[in-house]
């Protein structure tokens, strides 16, 4: 149900994005860089779960992360970014989200100073678009606070016109397509 597409660009970098097949929805996008000595760093997750560190060898046998910290992560719809943010119980009075147009990113707040958080939007960087605060909205349920950016129409052009393009490949280890599993 998934169809992954791997990119190579010319400075070293790599991109990796899944894409759900009946939808057309962006599941995950990562980043990897080459490091200082050539090899192949580490994925960093742009949309998507964010890597599990028990996914991991046992790096960190005696010290762990306390599952009950925030966990950030992007989960896009088709005509918006979403950020979700778990683990946080207060209501929603108590946040404020913004933009900060000099620095390009948004803002989260809470007048309890018990979360704080900056983070950039890095597809309108890539397109050069400036950041709209009127895109910007925000909910909280289930100790979940979800941020929604509308995405501007450049963007949706761009991506109707990745998705055409994205059907005309075809797939390195595909057969025939039409398999049927009994």
């Amino acid at each position: 149900g998934k169809r992954k597409i791997h990119y190579l660009f010319e400075d070293g970098k790599e991109m990796a994005e899944e894409y759900d097949i009946k939808t057309g929805q962006l599941i995950s996008r990562k980043w990897r860089e080459k490091n200082t000595l050539g090899g192949t760093g580490k994925w960093q997750v742009e949309v998507g779960e964010p890597t599990s560190p028990l996914l991991g060898a046992l790096e960190s046998e005696l010290i762990t992360e306390s599952s009950s910290n925030p966990i950030f992560m992007r989960k896009d719809t088709l005509s918006s970014f979403q950020w979700r943010i778990r683990n946080l119980p207060y209501p929603k009075e108590v946040y404020s989200v913004c933009v900060e147009e000099e620095q390009r990113c948004c803002v989260i707040r809470t007048t309890n100073k018990k979360y704080y958080k900056k983070f950039s939007i890095p597809d309108l960087d890539r397109y050069h678009l400036p950041l709209d605060a009127a895109a910007l909205s925000f909910t909280h349920a289930n100790n979940t606070l979800i941020i929604t950016y509308q995405k501007p129409k450049e963007i949706l052009a761009a991506e109707e016109q990745l998705q055409k393009e994205l059907k005309k490949i075809k797939a390195a280890n595909s057969g025939d397509g039409d398999c049927k599993t009994q």
